[in-house]
């Protein structure tokens, strides 16, 4: 090598910076498994550093009234407690903990998430079918390279997501609550492996994915990608006769093969394949009838398998969420769009929202990082509802909201939206108040009071016609002082803040006006 090459060689990374690594985990609280991911982020890519995966099996905890036993939920908070070693450390803002349908079902899962508070220093954020889907599909585009649409589909412990994207971007995203544990238990219940309970297993999932099937198909693709622990095992299992050669694609033949494997072996304990793990064989039955169900209702020709899943979407996420626009500004433009928002007003009652937000933040005790982007997509979604009809508005706001598909929102975030647009104008009923797990309801009474002034200051629907207004906030309600004669001009709107003052007693604070 020449010295001039050698030269070359040493100074071609003179002009690249040293990079900020940051260093992040994603919790997946799954219906079957739980699964911890830590990763860092390194020049906008992520590497994997550590996994941890435990066995839980939360579902069969869930009985037919949807209450969660306290022994499933004794054997979560035992995972819990190793995961929090392992995030010893780590910033409030650098992880975050995923709960899907076991949590989403069971309703007394704030018992589980309460307990939880005790153990980890991060919320659990319960996620809607649709939002699982679309961090699966994250996770998987970008680890899979797929020239045009490809399906993605993902087997869990309670629910399976169906996805259709290309490149980043989902198209379409369903959540079917049919998973490998809940179908075990329902068709499998004594461990007997009959050709009956597969057929009725196979046309419960059929009889799910007629809600589905049609659109998808319609909409098509060109790969077939399954992802998670069920998928991954059945895709291996459909390998044994192949030692040579373990990236055949499964096929609807394969698995009906596999099936008559299963039939013969009689029983659930006799399935003794070298890669099949005690976990996974207890709930494998439900997940071959699941995917047999979805090669038929789909006309799935071949499906490869992805290793990346749920918690992989978490974190790419949160990369994401680091380095590029936030998705939650192309929901809040799609909900605008499609609902005919009048962005002009939006905005108007946005700015004056985040304005009251500024001055009473510190008073008021709003430390809660969502507080104030919340605050921005209720101002700026606060009319949805006006499409359907003007009068109770904030009724029809809240329904939409609350009912929505809205990607990149938990559904407690989305649940927040819906209270703040509900109760933004006309009477506060503090009984109609959900119960939330991450935030607090005397803080949340404080944003529907910062968005109802938001709203009624900007009543007129005029740029530029408020003044200057002098804001003080104490911890107990804010003072609005207007310029000298300015509101003796406006009296109907000066009576409207009266009454407003009224309305707030509900909300355990004063507005006083001046």
């Amino acid at each position: 090598m020449t010295q001039h090459e050698m030269t070359q060689h040493e100074s071609v990374f003179d002009t690249v910076e040293s990079r900020e690594v940051n260093k992040v985990a994603a919790l997946d609280i799954g219906s079957n498994s739980f699964h911890l991911v830590v990763a860092r982020i390194v020049a906008g890519s992520v590497q994997i550093l550590h996994r941890v995966k435990q066995k839980v099996r939360l579902a069969e905890g869930l009985d037919d009234d949807n209450i969660l036993s306290d022994e499933a939920m004794e054997r979560g908070l035992k995972m819990l407690r190793i995961v929090a070693e392992s995030l010893r450390g780590f910033e409030p803002d650098s992880v975050r903990i995923v709960a899907t349908h076991t949590l989403r079902k069971a309703k007394n899962a704030h018992h589980f998430i309460n307990a939880a508070k005790d153990i980890l220093p991060y919320p659990v954020e319960v996620i809607s079918g649709v939002e699982e889907a679309r961090l699966i599909y994250s996770g998987v585009a970008h680890t899979n390279h797929a020239d045009g649409q490809q399906l993605v589909v993902d087997i869990g412990g309670g629910s399976t997501e169906f996805v259709i994207g290309e490149g980043f971007n989902p198209l379409i995203c369903r959540s079917l609550q049919m998973g490998c544990v809940s179908y075990t238990k329902r068709f499998f219940p004594d461990g007997s492996l009959k050709n009956k309970s597969f057929e009725l297993a196979i046309t419960a999932a059929e009889q799910e994915l007629e809600f589905i099937q049609d659109k998808y198909r319609k909409l098509g693709w060109v790969q077939c990608v399954g992802t998670s622990g069920t998928i991954r095992s059945l895709f291996t299992l459909c390998q044994q006769d192949r030692p040579n050669d373990h990236d055949i694609p499964v096929t609807l033949k394969s698995l009906r093969n596999l099936m008559k494997q299963f039939i013969s072996a009689g029983h659930i304990d006799k399935l003794n394949y070298p890669d099949l793990t005690e976990d996974r064989r207890v709930v494998i039955a439900g997940g071959l009838a699941i995917l047999v169900a979805v090669f038929k209702a789909l006309e799935i020709d071949t499906l490869v398998y992805s290793p990346a899943a749920l918690r992989e979407g978490v974190i790419y996420q949160m990369e994401d969420e680091l380095h590029h626009a936030d998705i939650r500004g192309r929901t809040a433009s799609s909900l605008a769009t499609r609902y005919d928002v009048d962005t002009a007003q939006a905005t108007l009652v946005l700015n004056t929202s985040l304005n009251l937000f500024s001055h009473a933040e510190k008073a008021w005790k709003l430390k809660h990082h969502d507080f104030k982007s919340m605050l921005g997509w209720a101002a700026l979604l606060h009319e949805v509802g006006i499409q359907i009809n003007s009068r109770g508005v904030q009724r029809h706001s809240a329904y939409i909201l609350a009912n929505v598909d809205m990607p990149g929102f938990t559904q407690e975030q989305q649940e927040l939206l819906a209270t703040l647009v509900r109760f933004h104008r006309k009477k506060v009923r503090a009984n109609d108040f959900p119960n939330f797990n991450l935030y607090d309801l005397a803080a949340v009474k404080k944003l529907i009071a910062l968005l109802r002034i938001g709203a009624l200051l900007n009543i007129k629907r005029q740029e530029g016609f408020l003044p200057d207004i002098e804001i003080d906030a104490d911890k107990n309600g804010l003072s609005l002082t207007f310029p000298k004669d300015w509101l003796e001009e406006k009296p109907i709107l000066a009576a409207d803040l009266v009454r407003e003052s009224a309305y707030w007693k509900a909300l355990d604070l004063t507005l006083s006006i001046k």
